[in-house]
């Protein structure tokens, strides 16, 4: 199969290195699925530019996210899998070196999902770590209908799922966002409100839309850089669950004032959250993404030469939506 890898951590266009890789076969338990859509992350640029840490393996195929079609089954797999297009995340991860960015790869079945028809596989591709931590981070501390949910980022990629899962779900959800085009983006999204935080005082404008009660549930982008809002949005008893905190890795808590509120403030890494979590996350997700009412959000297409440009255009940070490399094309 062609691929591309790295055997070094670095830029992508000095380490990524494109060729021939044998052919994976399914093992017990696996689907071996021809990959039509490897979904680019900020996590799959950590990895390969070593900000994550050493490699854990002398050989890492990049990219953890993806949509294909079931080729084959391994042994104790249903063969109806043989031929279904299907979306699928946790390709390349810790205790996995080859991922995506591939034309075949071997996947626990139990790390896929069928796709349902009328969405692509670019689409298909946008879901895995993105929707799947929008997914856990809002519903972890339970349901949200008939509740006030804050989004902080509720234009990124992350973020617009969140919107879009809480919408689905029943809430009323206030967005934070950084420009008139990200802002619109909230509302096509289902924000009821949005605010601009470059422009306006996020606490003060909640305290507005809630009657000063604050919100039910905040799902956080950046804890540490928004911690001092965060904490005069949020309502007695309620809960954060954050899932980034680049502002401030290492942010000066106030214990005091979180305690008082007696809230809930939850991390969220994906591939260590409960499995069950996760199982219920890809059934959810694949139910809404059936009904037709979504927006996913692919912000370029690449070929698999391409590898490197494609992980260049996350790194700048200007994308809207995720970054698809296609293996097939």
């Amino acid at each position: 199969m062609k691929a591309i890898w790295y055997d070094r951590t670095g830029p992508a266009r000095e380490v990524f290195q494109y060729g021939d890789l044998p052919d994976p076969a399914p093992g017990r338990g696996q689907a071996l699925i021809r990959i039509m859509a490897s979904g680019v992350n900020p996590a799959d640029t950590y990895w390969r530019a070593g900000a994550a840490g050493p490699m854990p393996y002398p050989r890492i195929v990049p990219n953890s996210d993806g949509a294909g079609l079931v080729e084959a089954v391994g042994p104790g797999v249903d063969p109806a899998w043989v031929g279904k297009r299907v979306w699928f995340y946790n390709g390349q991860r810790n205790g996995r070196a080859f991922g995506t960015a591939a034309e075949l790869i071997e996947l626990d079945v139990d790390l896929i999902r069928e796709l349902p028809p009328g969405i692509s596989f670019a689409e298909g591709a946008t879901l895995g770590i993105p929707c799947m931590t929008a997914h856990r981070s809002l519903f972890l501390n339970g349901p949200v209908q008939g509740r006030l949910v804050l989004v902080t980022g509720g234009a990124g990629a992350v973020g617009h799922y969140v919107v879009q899962l809480a919408k689905w779900a029943g809430a009323t959800v206030i967005a934070t966002v950084s420009s008139p085009e990200k802002a619109e983006r909230a509302r096509q999204g289902g924000a009821d409100h949005v605010i601009d935080y470059r422009r306006e005082d996020v606490a003060a404008r909640i305290a507005e839309i809630t009657g000063g009660e604050g919100v039910h549930h905040v799902v956080e982008v950046d804890l540490g850089g928004n911690l001092a809002a965060t904490l005069k949005s949020v309502r007695m008893n309620g809960s954060v669950a954050y899932y980034a905190t680049r502002g401030d890795p290492n942010p000066a808590f106030a214990v005091g004032a979180a305690m008082r509120l007696n809230l809930a403030i939850t991390g969220v890494y994906l591939p260590s959250s409960p499995h069950e979590a996760r199982r219920r996350a890809q059934d959810d997700i694949t139910r809404w993404i059936a009904t037709g009412e979504r927006i996913l959000s692919v912000a370029g297409l690449y070929p698999l030469k391409d590898c490197a440009a494609a992980h260049e255009a996350v790194e700048a940070g200007t994308k809207v939506g995720t970054v698809v490399v296609e293996p097939n094309s």
